[in-house]
């Protein structure tokens, strides 16, 4: 009778131990989701400075993924300038400069560039020994050609009728370099030379480069660059030192 009892009290207690633990088992799944958003907001933190607010934490429905919202990036402002660039036209195409209304000037452009040989080279060079034969004669001439021919090279380069073209090369020993010097002008111009020296230097230092290459590979053509100008609505122009 007494062990009748004990059981009778035992299957009663059951039910009070399963909400009980029930309950326990909901406080401690609580408390784990809530350490997990506490991790997360730390990471949130770490990463964009910011924890993510809580009502962001819910999962998207299934099928529409999110995708944070963004302002559309406003296009940066044009660039605000007293100079344009003469070869473009309104919509943006290339075009020619009309220079009919422009007043004719004497106009004069000097320009340079260094062909840097090595010192094997250099010295084939200065003892006139490479197998093409004189190189810095054969690369004075290119250039002249090439200050002729400028208009055919650069498309919307306007033909101008040069009166003086001389092209100078130096051996320079302290680096092993041939120095192009190119000096254009026109008696009366509507438009600049500067064009015309610097296809002159370049293909002079192209022409030393050809003369030299079965020499050498490592040849290096450098610092084609303007040096001074005269003449025009823009008025005289020289490099600083």
């Amino acid at each position: 009778m007494i062990l009748r009892q004990a059981r009778g009290k035992s299957t009663s207690f059951r039910p009070c131990l399963t909400r009980k633990s029930s309950r326990n088992s909901s406080s401690s799944s609580g408390s784990n989701d809530d350490s997990k958003i506490s991790e997360l907001n730390l990471e949130m933190e770490a990463i964009f400075g910011a924890a993510l607010p809580s009502g962001n934490l819910r999962p998207p429905p299934t099928g529409e993924p999110r995708i944070p919202s963004q302002a559309a990036a406003a296009p940066p402002p044009p660039i605000q300038s007293g100079r344009g660039l003469t070869h473009v036209g309104a919509g943006g195409e290339a075009q020619m400069v009309d220079v009919s209304g422009k007043e004719e000037t004497k106009r004069t452009a000097m320009a340079s560039c260094k062909v840097l040989l090595g010192r094997e080279v250099f010295g084939l060079v200065a003892a006139n020994q490479m197998v093409k034969g004189d190189v810095l004669g054969v690369a004075k001439i290119a250039g002249i050609g090439g200050a002729k021919q400028t208009a055919s090279l650069i498309p919307l380069c306007h033909n101008i009728g040069l009166s003086h073209v001389d092209v100078d090369l130096r051996l320079e020993e302290e680096d092993f370099s041939v120095r192009v010097a190119v000096e254009a002008a026109a008696a009366a111009g509507k438009t600049g030379v500067e064009m015309e020296a610097l296809t002159a230097a370049a293909v002079a230092g192209l022409t030393v480069y050809d003369m030299c290459k079965a020499a050498s590979k490592d040849i290096q053509i450098t610092d084609l660059r303007l040096d001074r100008k005269t003449g025009g609505k823009s008025g005289d122009w020289s490099r600083e030192p």
